[in-house]
Formats: structure tokens, sequence, C-alpha cells
């Protein structure tokens, strides 16, 4: 039987008995075979609103207003990104998608900004035509963070570590937050019309709170299915850095977006890659490791994987990048 994405209870494992806590690492460790899984959570209703509504808002002025805020030479991670910029990985075309990028500026002094500035951009965001964006978006972007690190507790447990693991690791790193517009077309084909060509993400996990419509595929055992989570759930999915510290146990979650045929409306979804600090050495830990599993990938340092995504998938721009290193 091909292994399926199933709906966890993260709430349970941080309030619940022992045996509760096990169920949840036990289906969070089979679900994430397939690089995805759905969770739970206590995020509040009315920041997610409130959040998209401000980005819809943004994503809907002119576009030479919305160029304005674009950084260049931040590698999409601040400001604004247009449509046909980003391309996946061993694709020929560009995604039709926009984006806004932020996330938590660390002070000018602390050494993770001092040796990699490229990942600790100052936010650029659209304050001065939509007021109050800055301040909401900061509290987003806190609230999923959180969320993904008490979820990584439970993927500590399930890859054998303890389950502290991973949070040095993600403390004050460059963790990323985008929001996406994919836009309309007269009418979708009756194949569907590809917004995004098939990707996996380079990061630990991402988190998808909530699109407002469907095109989300997921490959599971060579088929793309829908991603269907139940109503108020959270997508989680794994990125390559997981994979490598896994040892593949945990594979990367590879996904596409699609706009289904017949469909002729735009989709937003705003989602957040939790990065582990530039200067970390990711390597095969030993309880992913063994004789029926030798160790598959040798080391190299965060900073290093990030930069070679970035090349690979068009935000690498052709010039120079302080400190020499580049979600």
């Amino acid at each position: 039987m091909a292994p399926g994405i199933l709906d966890v209870d993260l709430l349970a494992f941080e309030r619940g008995s022992q045996r509760a806590r096990d169920a949840v690492v036990d289906g969070v460790k089979r679900s994430l075979a397939t690089g995805f899984v759905y969770t739970s959570c206590d995020l509040p209703v009315d920041l997610l609103d409130s959040a998209y509504g401000l980005l819809q808002r943004f994503f809907a002025l002119e576009i030479e207003v919305k160029r304005r805020f674009g950084a260049p030479g931040a590698s999409g991670q601040t400001g604004y990104t247009d449509l046909l910029v980003e391309t996946a990985a061993g694709s020929a075309h560009p995604d039709w998608k926009e984006m806004l990028n932020w996330s938590a500026p660390l002070p000018l002094g602390h050494p993770l900004r001092r040796r990699f500035p490229e990942f600790y951009p100052e936010p650029i965001l659209p304050e001065a035509v939509i007021p109050g964006i800055t301040a909401l978006l900061a509290e987003f972007h806190r609230a999923i963070a959180d969320l993904q690190r008490r979820f990584l507790r439970v993927i500590a447990l399930a890859m054998g570590c303890a389950e502290e693991f991973f949070e040095e690791m993600v403390s004050e790193a460059p963790t990323l937050t985008r929001a996406l517009r994919y836009p309309p077309m007269a009418q979708a084909p009756a194949g569907g019309h590809l917004w995004a060509a098939a990707h996996g993400d380079i990061n630990l996990i991402t988190a998808l709170p909530r699109a407002t419509g469907p095109g989300l595929q997921v490959r599971v055992a060579g088929e793309w299915l829908e991603a269907t989570p139940p109503e108020g759930r959270v997508i989680i999915n794994t990125g390559l850095m997981l994979e490598r510290l896994s040892n593949g146990r945990i594979p990367t979650g590879w996904h596409r977006v699609v706009a289904p045929a017949g469909a002729c409306g735009e989709r937003f979804s705003v989602v957040q890659f939790c990065h582990a600090r530039p200067w970390t050495i990711l390597a095969p830990v030993p309880s992913c490791c063994g004789p029926d599993h030798p160790q598959r990938f040798s080391a190299i340092r965060a900073a290093d994987a990030l930069e070679e995504v970035l090349y690979r998938i068009n935000l690498l721009e052709n010039e120079p990048v302080p400190g020499g290193t580049t979600g």
C-alpha cells in the first residue's frame, strides 16, 4: 500500500499523555515518508484573516506600485519579486507567481548578520501603501515560526534524537515568510495550467497555514495527488536540509502548483521556510545511520547548500554578494 499523508494533532503531543505523544510521533514518522503531514494548530484565526486580507490588498495594486518594494541584489530574501522570475530547479520555464518576502531581522552587530548579511536583510514591506502591514506581518511571522519550532520537536523524536535537537539550530535562523499570488487566466486548459513547476524546498520544514483555492499537488509514490487537508489544519512539508540530516529517512516533499482544468480565478497562499542557521553543518545524525542504512550524504554548511539552490532557481543574481556566501 502506498504511504499517505496523515492528519496529526500537535496539541495532543504537547498536552496529552505519553501514549498520545507516542501516537503523534509515530504518525508523523509514517506520514513524512511522503514528505508531507497535516497538523492541528492553535494559530489565531483573526491573525490569519487579517494577514491574508492585507496581503491581497497589496497584490491588487498596480504593478508599478508593487515594484517599488523590490530589493535588487537580495536574491528573493526580502521585498517584492515579480512574475516569471523564480524558476524551479531543472525547469526550462519560470513560475507564474509573484511574491512578497519578509523575515525577522537581527541587530546589526549580531555575528550571524555580520557573517551572512545576505541572509538577514532588513524587511522591505509596503507600509507606505498598506498602513499597518509591517507590524501585522511581523506578528504573523513569529506565530508561524513558533509553530514550526514546536513541530520540529516531534520530528526530532521521530529521528531518534533528543526532543530539543533542533532548538539551537533554528534559533535566530534566517527563516523566511513568503506570500504568493498565482494570477488568473481566461480559463485553464483541460490538463490544467502549471503555476509553479515541481520542486523540493531547500530548508528544514515549510508550513502552509492556508490557501485561498486548490492547486497544490504533492508527489506520493510517483503519483501527483491533490493536497486536501481538513479544515483548519496546517500543511507541513519537508526540505532538503532535513533529508540530509535524517540520512534520507525523511525525504524531501516534492510538490507543484497547478490551476485545475477550467479554473479562471487567482490563488493566494503564504508559506514559511524554516531554515537552519547558516553556519550549521548539515550531516546525517548517527541515529539515522546504521548497517541497514549507511550514510548517504556528506557534510555541507547550510549557507552553501542554500546558495547553490538559489543559483539553480534563478534567484541568485549576477552581482557580488556581501560576505561571499548566500529560502
